[in-house]
């Protein structure tokens, strides 16, 4: 028994060895830096205002910051949810092809907001909070009578939407939420105005406090192949 219990104490008396993880690293992030002056201030923009609009071409940055602050909100609960959602055109038909539920369908239409948030939160925690309801992608279709509170909405493809579409969004707000909404108004594919475009005209003309950030095609930072043919595209206005 003497034996036994010298052991134990030597055992006892070794020093705790702490390893830091690779999912303890993804769940502590260094906070983004941006890239160019224009992710700064949309960055600005969405430290300080509930509902902020981001304009401009592929390859800026647009969807990766909205989802990255996603993340780090929920990370550091300072949101109870986030809410992702955006238009599908052609409305309905396409979505059909897809197999599963409806939020299944919509899955891959959202697969770049929630592959960022993927790899920032790490692939566990973010499949930890789909589960739990934190992360819910919403088809626009079902946004019609809920009410979002105390969460992050982020509205992508915004010039998908028409404008009774982006009305019946917008006065789904509610209290203590912030408001993302992305698109680049010359790629809808709708024939009729795009409901981005009305916002912005409301927002200028009555001088509504949501800021407007809107990124140029010099603002590319995805690629300089990305950037060379979305100028490109540009000049030949296709």
């Amino acid at each position: 028994m003497k034996r036994r219990r010298a052991r134990l104490e030597l055992v006892d008396d070794r020093p705790i060895r702490v390893h830091r993880t690779r999912f303890e690293e993804e769940r502590n992030p260094p906070p983004i830096q941006p890239m160019t002056a224009r992710q700064a201030e949309y960055l600005d923009a969405l430290g300080s205002h509930p509902q902020v609009i981001v304009l401009g071409p592929a390859g800026t940055g647009k969807t990766y910051i909205a989802g990255t602050r996603a993340a780090d909100l929920l990370r550091q609960r300072r949101v109870a949810k986030v809410v992702i959602t955006r238009p599908n055109v052609p409305s309905g038909r396409s979505l059909g092809f897809f197999p599963g539920t409806l939020e299944d369908k919509i899955a891959p239409w959202v697969a770049p907001l929630t592959e960022t948030m993927k790899e920032r939160m790490g692939e566990g925690a973010f499949e930890i909070a789909v589960k739990a309801g934190d992360i819910e992608v919403v088809p626009f279709e079902v946004m019609r009578g809920r009410t979002f509170k105390n969460c992050l909405v982020i509205l992508d493809e915004a010039q998908n939407t028409t404008p009774a579409e982006i009305k019946m969004f917008l006065t789904r707000i509610g209290d203590d939420t912030q408001v993302i909404i992305n698109g680049d108004v010359s790629q809808t594919d709708l024939r009729e105005t795009s409901g981005l475009r009305t916002v912005i005209h409301l927002v200028k003309s009555r001088m509504m406090p949501v800021p407007i950030v809107e990124f140029g095609l010099d603002d590319i930072v995805r690629s300089g192949i990305c950037a060379e043919w979305v100028r490109a595209f540009e000049e030949a206005r296709v």
